[in-house]
């Protein structure tokens, strides 16, 4: 059967919101990443403030001013839809780093990864997040496995990488146990977080107890060394 002609942009209903004529959309017109995000912050924000088991489709939808049909020819459902959401956090935060790490010292390359492990580096709301994601793991366990692989391993996998890189410029020592380090400094946040200790200084704070154990030793010294490495 024929088709009529496809709308050329997102027709909007006499209330303002989303019009119906998007439904003749199928697949040839590019979807509006405009709605795409508005639908996405909407979801973070109530994700934040009601919780996945609290949080409705229709407080999503009326809070992002589209319709129901609108979102779910996106989402199949409210699971789908909170995996983008939690992916749309880090890829916002990658977005903002402006400093090539491999063109820092060593030393000012770790602090700044482990800067990057703030969870709320892009999202000051992100322990609040991922706290209601911990207290949704005996009613939706999926949701604890979706923050550690979205929310989590991006995060400790760019420390542990950095790690890698400083072994391969000689930085650090080669037999490091990356992993542990990584994931010492993420817990550092959440210490910082529910001790009520500002986090401003962290990264550096964290790097000066870690680097006289792992930086190897200045040229003409055997050991560890305790010094920077440049």
């Amino acid at each position: 059967m024929v088709r009529g002609r496809q709308p050329q942009g997102e027709q909007r209903g006499g209330n303002g919101t989303t019009g119906e004529a998007e439904r003749t959309h199928q697949g040839g017109r590019p979807r509006d990443t405009a709605i795409d995000e508005a639908i996405i912050r909407a979801t973070r924000e109530r994700l934040v403030r009601d919780g996945y088991s609290r949080m409705t489709i229709g407080d999503i939808v009326a809070d992002a001013k589209v319709t129901r049909p609108t979102l779910y020819r996106r989402w199949k459902n409210k699971f789908d839809l909170v995996m983008d959401a939690l992916d749309y956090g880090f890829r916002k935060q990658r977005e903002t780093y402006t400093v090539d790490l491999s063109e820092l010292s060593p030393r000012d390359a770790l602090v700044e990864a482990v800067r990057r492990l703030d969870p709320a580096y892009f999202n000051p709301d992100a322990m609040v997040l991922m706290g209601n994601f911990a207290g949704e793991a005996l009613r939706t366990p999926e949701l604890l496995e979706i923050l550690r692989e979205r929310g989590v391993e991006p995060r400790v996998a760019l420390v542990e990488e950095v790690l890698k890189q400083l072994q391969e410029r000689h930085a650090v020592n080669a037999d490091i146990d990356t992993r542990t380090i990584a994931m010492m400094c993420f817990g550092s946040y959440f210490a910082a977080f529910y001790s009520g200790e500002p986090k401003e200084e962290l990264p550096e704070s964290v790097v000066a107890v870690l680097w006289p154990a792992i930086a190897t030793a200045p040229r003409g010294r055997s050991g560890t060394g305790t010094g920077r490495s440049k």
